[in-house]
């Protein structure tokens, strides 16, 4: 027993080190925890209240909006609101709706993958089944579709038809990757051991299927956060997001896409926070990917 804690302890050092010896991964970690931060400070990092207007301070003579200047960092919109406060706020809504939804994601996912993994023959091919009757449907089809039902469900008032959407149609990855790594468990002595010493069909998916999954479930957790951080500004910029005037990076993007000869600021502000986001979270999920399965592989070897 102490030997296996030992192995298992030496396993996680092993992939935490490969894991900060990855200058990408290390980049899309600091990146993670800057954004986590900004989300956390965004009432401190900005005295200006992202939804009020200001068009007597806010715009210029002519009505248009002011590039970045001391007084706003990222100048204004063309309702005279500072832009930074609202690329900051919009940090905070779309890193909440994405966790929401990889959250929702996750248990679907893991739930339906282990369940097929362990039980196999008819119930992991219905499973299966279901999970590529979602995959026939454009991912993004699909979520514009669902996010417009949503919204005629009295929902329309907050953030919940996005995280439900994106909840909704981002678990099938899971689900097959967990499926994957729950057949081999299956089949391995460690099960075949624990049915014989009686222990049920729960306690096996508790026990020993989910700290075996652990590893792949972070991988792809992050990979699908990044994935929704996308999809989220998409359905915003389609004004399929959060109800106005609650501001999101992508309906910022829709907002300033009028004047971006004008006023590229409008544009180029809420993108860059955009591509930054999703390009951070890629780069951990990749380094997690790359140090757990170089965890695996050792640990196969030892075997």
């Amino acid at each position: 027993m102490l030997r296996r804690v030992s192995r298992g302890n030496r396993g996680v050092s092993r992939a935490r080190a490969r894991f900060v010896a990855n200058r990408g991964a290390v980049l899309g970690a600091v990146l993670v925890i800057g954004l986590l931060g900004i989300a956390l400070l965004a009432p401190v990092l900005s005295e200006n209240n992202p939804l009020a207007s200001d068009v007597e301070h806010g715009l210029s003579e002519l009505g248009a909006p002011l590039p970045p200047s001391r007084d706003a960092v990222l100048g204004t919109d063309q309702l005279g609101r500072d832009v930074w406060a609202r690329v900051v706020t919009g940090t905070r809504t779309s890193l909440s709706i994405a966790a929401i939804a990889t959250l929702i994601a996750l248990v679907i996912g893991v739930s339906i993958g282990l369940v097929a993994g362990y039980a196999g023959g008819a119930v992991d091919s219905a499973l299966m089944r279901l999970v590529d009757l979602v995959l026939a449907f454009p991912l993004l089809l699909l979520a514009i579709l669902l996010a417009a039902l949503f919204r005629e469900a009295e929902l329309s008032s907050s953030n919940a038809p996005v995280f439900l959407t994106l909840g909704a149609v981002g678990w099938t990855t899971m689900a097959r990757v967990v499926r994957g790594k729950a057949l081999v468990l299956a089949r391995s002595e460690m099960i075949t051991a624990a049915r014989a010493l009686g222990a049920g069909p729960a306690r096996i998916l508790v026990r020993h299927f989910l700290p075996n999954v652990a590893g792949v479930v972070i991988v792809v957790a992050a990979l699908v956060f990044a994935q929704n951080l996308l999809a989220e500004s998409v359905l915003s910029y389609l004004g399929l997001g959060p109800a106005p005037p609650s501001p999101t990076w992508g309906h910022m993007l829709y907002e300033g896409r009028a004047y971006y000869r004008t006023a590229p600021h409008l544009v180029l502000a809420p993108g860059i926070a955009i591509v930054i986001a999703v390009v951070a979270f890629h780069l951990v999920g990749e380094g997690l990917r790359d140090a757990f399965d170089a965890r695996e592989a050792r640990s196969a070897g030892a075997r």
